[in-house]
């Protein structure tokens, strides 16, 4: 059975971590600002890492298969009808940019980051609004 109030306060976090990033970002400095630059990339890693802790939960709690990747977590659950294929290829990207924000596997592309920053922080709370779909309304207490 899925931790209701551990996913909650997950999906909360990548809640704050927009709302953070549309208040206190300026895209216009990344690439001159090195704290600008490092506020939003770890920011974004943060939300992203959430919707991953989310995924992870869900798929593990719903019996949907063991996944071999970040990115298939999504796609399992898009598989089951939780997510939007589109929606899971957006999220699945964004957990191979994370892979690279935290592992350093290349230099990171300012592009990318003000891409993210500027047109897909929608997409983690399109996250958001779907895992809350799939939860329910909350219990009485």
């Amino acid at each position: 059975m899925t931790d209701r109030d551990l996913v909650e306060k997950k999906l909360a976090q990548i809640e704050t971590y927009v709302s953070e990033l549309r208040r206190l970002a300026k895209p216009a400095d990344l690439g001159r600002d090195l704290r600008e630059e490092r506020f939003v990339e770890h920011t974004l890693q943060l939300a992203i890492q959430a919707a991953l802790d989310v995924a992870s939960h869900i798929v593990s709690d719903e019996r949907l298969g063991e996944p071999a990747t970040n990115r298939e977590l999504f796609d399992r659950l898009a598989r089951r009808g939780y997510l939007s294929a589109s929606l899971a290829a957006t999220l699945g990207n964004m957990a191979g940019f994370r892979n690279l924000l935290v592992h350093g596997y290349d230099t990171v592309d300012l592009a990318i980051v003000r891409d993210v920053l500027e047109h897909r922080l929608d997409d983690l709370l399109a996250f958001v609004t779907a895992v809350r779909a799939i939860l329910g309304p909350p219990a009485r207490r």
